[in-house]
């Protein structure tokens, strides 16, 4: 019962009620791994369905990601001690001369709801952040632009992993207002999310 309630709470963006419910569980003897997959996890698949449906908006989705971060971070621990491997390492960033942070760390958010381990490099990232991002273990690199005058950095990054003979070591997700699938597939990257929610999809795809 316990784990549906801390579900329900996470769609709620109720932090408080997750943070103690997550310690209620733990205390009952429950896994770690069995509280982040059936009740963190599954709600934040709820969220993100809710969002595409159009039933939640950018605000709902920051707070229930909050809300679910709470709950995360008093499970990292016991995570770590029980062996629980993260399903990916995602390094994000919103690229040089672009100081919008509000999309990447919803992004953050969700993909840690979904499991991932989230490396956030922040905003203005310079493309050799990004480098030094996958020669320390990231599979996947995301990045995000606001401005149409920054957007071409997204390039300058992807030019930077293949002169650093990476590019193959990692998949390299593209969004922002501004960027188009069309877009994504003219600078190299792999994939295009449009929000926070598909980023999700998306990577989970590129990671299968």
């Amino acid at each position: 019962m316990e784990l549906q309630t801390i579900y329900q709470n996470v769609v709620e963006g109720n932090a408080g009620e997750v943070q103690a419910g997550v310690k209620a569980a733990l205390a009952e003897g429950v896994e770690a791994d069995v509280i982040l997959k059936q009740a963190l996890i599954a709600a934040m698949e709820e969220v993100g369905k809710r969002f595409e449906e159009g039933d939640f908006f950018v605000p709902e989705m920051l707070i229930a990601a909050r809300a679910m971060q709470g709950g995360l971070g008093l499970l990292k621990p016991h995570l770590v001690d029980s062996g629980v491997k993260a399903a990916g390492k995602v390094a994000i960033g919103t690229v040089k001369g672009d100081l919008h942070d509000i999309g990447k760390n919803l992004v953050g958010m969700m993909l840690e709801g979904a499991g991932f381990e989230v490396l956030d490099l922040g905003t203005d990232v310079d493309s050799q952040k990004f480098v030094k991002a996958v020669q320390e273990g990231a599979n996947v690199v995301g990045m995000s632009a606001l401005l149409t005058t920054t957007m071409s950095n997204m390039q300058t990054t992807i030019q930077a992993l293949q002169t650093a003979g990476l590019r193959d070591n990692v998949k390299v997700v593209v969004g922002g207002a501004p960027v188009t699938d069309a877009y994504a597939k003219q600078v190299g990257a792999d994939a295009f999310a449009p929000d926070a929610s598909s980023a999700v999809r998306v990577v989970r795809q590129l990671l299968a």
